[in-house]
């Protein structure tokens, strides 16, 4: 079966940039090897926390080639220096560094871990060894079986982890995280790597921004994390919409961006705080009469929250300590407004409604006044801009029904003479053209001029893009606009039919009935009806301010958009089957039409033919048909529309099919749906309908915040000295510094920079609140089953220590290590994965890579077999070129991943360190230890008794109050010439194993292409019976025999050692002389707890 592979560009692999496979070759991964006894008991004694044992095995492991592998993984890739790292063992992650077991991602999963205290062992042990122009341990390794990928660095999984602390140590350290590229970046590094791995390049980039959206991070690094948090909270928003398959990432780490500011703002304790964070604006902000106001009071700009608004942080918005602020701001200048009753409260309301004229000329002339500072209060304001335009409203009212024709004719009836109005009363309402506007009209027209103009200011205030993002302003545009068509349709009306009536005066008599389909003042009362529907939905607007229309609103506003999406599938629907409607009836509907036109002059005969007149409109044209099939949703159209002049059975039966498919689809299907479709956005919104109302409230506030709308329409058309001050220092820039001295102005500045100091001491203390807090609450933590694991694995490691102190004490320590010890489930299944072989390996296959077998690369190395030079280098040679692609030698980077510590204790412990690590070394290549020289010393005083005859003197030990002798250690001539004997005596051993055994074993019944040293053979020898019993075990590196010597109860022994005892001990063997006398029969070997390991030469049974 072929593999096909993406096509990828070499030309970043050449540059070094990218080690990854060539997209011309597929690898396989380099899985775990089987484990030997030896390494099995290794894995085993770091899980259960056996310092002692450990570093006995390091130590042996490194002076005697061969007997394990102390970078060994079991069958899930973990390493001895994982599983300390997992157990939360200090003590075993020293032991392992400091005798020199490879590190790799070790780093990596201690941050992961948040084991704090390895994390600053491992970036010491990291800077010592790391060498400049290298990768680093975690970068080094095989990426195919890596956990981490190979874009994550130590920074970034703190950051993912959220640890403070870790984050701190690594930026204390100069750790630094590249800044993610923007999405459209066309740079030389993001268009290579998008051709070679675009997954790779996306994930990068998530990665990235999830370690930027770290609050510790943000906390830790940014001088404003306010700030810093709203802006990356808004480009999260922007890469969910351009990134859409990776959109829920983008939704989440924007969320944890809106969470931290919250987070932040539920830190402030007094009033002083909050109005500091909400009003800092770093640029200079000027009041209405020019000067720049640093006030920190409740009366500025609010600069902080408008950022809020803009960046669309509805949490931080809604929160009820903003909202508190805004209220009691809305709501100053009406002392006990708040407390007064609903009556009450309407009374005040309606007093400032029918007064409102009066408070704006009041305004205009004195705004200094009592009354005049009182305009410019949030709540009056919207009070006054309320209620002109509720009297605009009802100007169009009074227009629309036409109130001025009313009352001529009523002056008329009551013959009441008013002027000019008794000679205009009779012909104004024959005059049907030519009219000029109405006096109500000019009211309406001037009220538009005050719109258009409070929208201009608005759009040059706030930006064109702020202004258009803004829904109601598209609806104040969309309505001014109609009502300037409206006016420049009926300017256009009224002179060309003034040149009507001056060639024929009887045409301003004409009645409308009689005007063209497309006249101008037609098409201008069409427009300005429209106007008016635009002009009242206003009003919804204005109900935002209130708490229970203000959520339905919110609500209705977001099921616009539903609606528009039903309602493509609806037009497209709709017009198919228009089209085939059109294409089926259109003859027949021309007949139709033909019966309706058939006056003189082609007009039509509605008194004879309506049906016909009727009928043939419905599918007349596709205009008409898109029409009758739309007033069909609601049963405007019936069969008998169908019935057509001439039509025939099989052309109706067509009609009606489509007909009937058409109420199925649009009628059933799509209706039900829109309603299914509102419903669930409407459940959706019900949800955050708080804190949506809220947010669009505090917008509608704000708007009543600004200093430049105090007048309402039409008032703000007359300029004020305000207005023309501004005016004047918008196009003449040295007129803002006429009356300000050198002296004030440095004063304002000295105010700037008292209010960046505030406002940085309240930040400081917010971060620290927040940062505490959260430590306070990881520390709040119920027990979980990790600690309840941590309290196992060290009363593990007590428990070993204590075995270990005992037994350097010289006491008895075999029954309590034969003593299996009570571990967890999780620790009793991975045991027996471990001992029981179990390997993680895919579906078997051809495991071949580049013409190497993986299973034949490495050779097991055995002491007494000595590979020649040349099988050596062709080994090494395709271990090159196996490792060249399949390790991840990422090239080193000038932004440093983990920094460089430059304190004085960071230097103390890395010598401490290195320190540790040579004393390691001494111990392992020394001469002997103390223990060594001791059993030297009293092997050789047991071979002496021994030699001449004499039974060695015991050495005692205190076991449970009694003393027993001490086993005899055989001394070094003694162990030599055994070895001798034993290698005599092979093929004596053989025969006696192949007659004893049940399942005999032979040389020759394995396979050619099996490991020799694959079979673990178990020999155990009882003096009772003289049997030998062998029992294969699971396959293994090594060849482990095992030789059991129960102990007699009397003395048998030839040799005249009368009153010895050999015990069960590792060290016990039996005296030169029972070895050389009987080898075959009468073998004494070692006991069961003395595991030898015998390493297999290729081609001999051993």
């Amino acid at each position: 079966m072929s593999v096909k592979t993406l096509p990828c560009d070499n030309s970043a692999a050449e540059e070094g940039r990218f080690k990854g496979p060539r997209a011309n070759s597929v690898r396989m991964p380099r899985l775990p090897k089987a484990l030997t006894g030896d390494e099995k008991k290794y894995l085993l004694a770091v899980d259960r926390g056996d310092v002692p044992a450990v570093r006995r095995m390091i130590q042996r492991a490194q002076r005697e080639k061969g007997y394990l592998d102390i970078n060994c993984v079991d069958p899930l890739g973990r390493g001895a220096l994982l599983m300390a790292i997992e157990a939360q063992n200090l003590t075993m992650v020293e032991t392992l560094i400091i005798n020199g077991v490879r590190t790799a991602d070790g780093l990596l999963h201690a941050i992961d871990k948040q084991f704090v205290e390895a994390v600053e062992l491992l970036l010491e042990h990291e800077e010592l060894i790391h060498k400049d122009g290298e990768p680093y341990s975690w970068e080094n390794i095989d990426r195919d079986t890596a956990t981490f990928t190979p874009e994550i660095t130590p920074l970034i999984l703190a950051s993912h982890r959220n640890n403070y602390e870790i984050l701190k140590i690594l930026l204390d350290r100069g750790a630094t995280l590249p800044m993610p590229h923007d999405f459209r970046c066309a740079c030389h590094e993001c268009n290579n790597g998008l051709r070679e791995d675009c997954l790779r390049h996306s994930a990068s980039r998530i990665n990235s921004y999830k370690a930027l959206a770290s609050p510790s991070l943000i906390a830790l690094t940014s001088t404003d994390p306010l700030l810093t948090s709203f802006e990356l909270s808004w480009e999260l928003k922007q890469l969910s919409v351009l990134e859409k398959e990776f959109r829920n990432d983008y939704v989440e780490l924007r969320k944890t961006s809106q969470d931290f500011a919250v987070s932040l703002l539920s830190q402030t304790r007094t009033s002083h705080e909050l109005n500091v964070m909400l009003n800092y604006d770093p640029h200079n902000v000027q009041d209405d009469e020019g000067i720049m106001s640093f006030d920190t009071s409740a009366e500025c700009g609010l600069a902080r929250l408008r950022l809020a608004i803009k960046y669309k942080q509805k949490k931080f918005v809604s929160h009820p300590w903003v909202q508190q602020l805004l209220a009691a701001m809305w709501y100053d200048g009406l002392p006990g407004f708040r407390q007064k009753s609903t009556i009450g409260k309407c009374f005040e309301i309606l007093g400032i409604i029918l007064t409102f004229p009066l408070y704006c000329m009041i305004y205009m002339i004195a705004p200094k006044s009592s009354t005049g500072k009182l305009m410019r209060k949030p709540f009056m304001k919207f009070l006054t801009h309320a209620s002109s335009y509720l009297f605009f409203l009802l100007l169009l009212i009074l227009v629309s029904q036409r109130v001025e024709e009313q009352l001529m004719d009523y002056f008329r009836e009551q013959n009441i003479k008013i002027g000019f109005m008794d000679d205009f009363a009779p012909t104004s309402r024959k005059r049907q053209r030519g009219n000029p506007p109405q006096f109500l009209e000019y009211f309406v027209a001037l009220y538009v001029l005050g719109f258009i103009a409070e929208e201009t200011r608005e759009l040059f205030r706030n930006g064109f893009l702020a202004y258009v993002s803004n829904m109601w302003n598209a609806i104040d545009f969309l309505r001014n606009a109609l009502y300037c068509a409206v006016a420049l349709l009926r300017a256009w009306a009224y002179l060309e039919q003034q040149n009507e009536i001056a060639s024929d005066p009887q045409k301003a008599f004409i009645p409308r009935e009689e005007w063209d389909d497309f006249d101008p003042q037609l098409i201008a009362e069409g427009l300005f009806a429209a106007a008016n529907i635009f002009s009242a939905l206003k009003l919804v607007h204005v109900s935002t301010i209130n708490p229970h229309l203000g959520p339905l609103q919110i609500s209705l506003g977001r099921m616009v958009f539903d609606i528009l999406k039903f309602f493509f599938f609806y037009t497209l629907v709709l017009f198919a089957f228009a089209c085939g409607l059109n294409q089926l009836l259109w003859y027949f509907a021309d007949l139709e039409k033909q019966k309706c036109y058939s006056l003189p002059g082609g007009l039509p005969d509605w008194k004879t033919a309506p049906d016909s007149c009727m009928k043939w409109r419905r599918f007349g044209n596709l205009f008409e048909s898109s029409q009758s099939l739309f007033w069909a949703s609601f049963g405007m159209v019936g069969l008998a529309d169908f019935e057509l002049a001439g039509i025939k059975s099989y052309t109706r039966f067509w009609g009606l099919l489509m007909f009937g498919s058409y109420c199925v689809i649009n009628v059933i299907v799509l209706l039900n749906l829109l309603i299914a479709m509102l419903s669930t956005t409407y459940a959706a919104i019900a949800e955050k309908a708080d804190t949506e109302w809220k947010f669009a409230r505090t917008k509608l506030w704000l708007s009543y915040f600004d200093e430049d709308s105090t007048l309402p329409s039409p008032f703000n058309l007359v300029p004020t000295p305000k207005h023309v001050k501004r005016f004047l220092t918008r196009f003449i820039p040295n007129l803002a510094k006429f009356g300000t001295s050198l002296k004030h102005r440095e004063a304002r500045a000295c105010e700037l920079r008292e209010q960046a100091r505030h406002y940085t001491a309240v930040m400081r203390a917010l971060v620290w609140r927040y940062v505490s807090g959260m430590q306070r609450k990881s520390e709040e933590e119920n027990v979980t089953e990790d600690d309840i694991n941590e309290v196992k694995g060290e009363i593990s490691a007590l428990r070993c220590d204590l075995i270990e102190v005992f037994r350097r004490n010289g006491m008895h320590v075999d029954c309590i290590t034969d003593k299996q010890p009570v571990i967890g489930r999780r620790t009793r299944e991975w045991e027996r994965k471990l001992l029981r072989g179990f390997h993680v390996a895919p579906a078997a296959g051809d495991e071949t890579i580049d013409g190497v077998d993986e299973k034949s690369e490495i050779q097991p190395e055995d002491s007494e077999y000595k590979e020649r030079g040349a099988d050596r280098f062709r080994r090494m040679a395709r271990l090159a070129l196996l490792n060249r692609d399949l390790l991840s030698t990422r090239p080193p980077k000038h932004l440093s991943h983990i920094g460089r510590s430059l304190s004085n204790d960071s230097f103390k412990s890395r010598q401490s360190l290195r320190k540790a690590m040579d004393e390691a070394k001494k111990q392992v290549y020394g001469t002997t230890t103390r223990e060594e020289s001791k059993e030297e010393d009293s092997s050789d005083s047991t071979s002496q008794d021994s030699n001449t005859g004499t039974a060695p003197k015991p050495n005692t030990v205190v076991e449970q109050g009694k003393k027993s002798p001490a086993p005899a250690v055989p001394s070094r001539a003694e162990k030599k010439s055994l070895r001798s004997c034993v290698a005599m005596s092979q093929e004596n051993i053989k025969e006696s194993v192949d007659k004893e055994c049940e399942n005999p074993s032979s040389p020759t019944d394995t396979p050619k292409d099996a490991n020799p040293s694959s079979e673990i053979v178990n020999i155990k020898k009882s003096s009772s019976s003289g049997k030998l019993e062998v029992a294969n075990e699971a396959p293994a590196e090594l060849t482990t025999i095992s030789m059991e010597m129960e102990t007699p109860k009397s003395n048998t022994s030839n040799s005249g050692g009368t009153g010895s005892n050999i015990s069960s001990n590792t060290n016990a063997i039996p005296s030169l002389d029972n070895a050389t006398s009987n080898a075959k029969d009468s073998l004494a070997l070692p006991s069961v707890e003395n595991v030898k390991t015998i390493k297999k030469k290729p081609g001999s049974w051993f």
